[in-house]
């Protein structure tokens, strides 16, 4: 994983769900490496996107339980 999902990813494991702009914001990374990052991040099966009620334009994101993590990073679950 490049260094920017890594980033997004503690960002979301301790802030719960975001959207995007808030990932931004408490990542200062621009916008286009965050999408990149939680492309990523989807792509591995460890996020989650959920539609965002507030603002149908956005959607959250967020971590998904450990033992998708697991799965998707080939860990064991002890190594958790």
């Amino acid at each position: 994983m490049p260094p920017s999902a890594k980033l997004v990813f503690k960002i979301l494991e301790f802030g719960g769900q975001l959207t995007q702009k808030q990932i931004v914001r408490e990542t200062y990374l621009p916008p286009r490496t965050v999408r990149y990052a939680l492309n990523r991040l989807k792509k591995e099966n460890i996020l989650v996107e959920k539609f965002y009620f507030r603002d149908a334009r956005q959607s959250l994101y967020r971590i998904r339980g450990p033992s998708a993590i697991a799965v998707a990073g080939g860990a064991e679950e002890d190594d958790i």
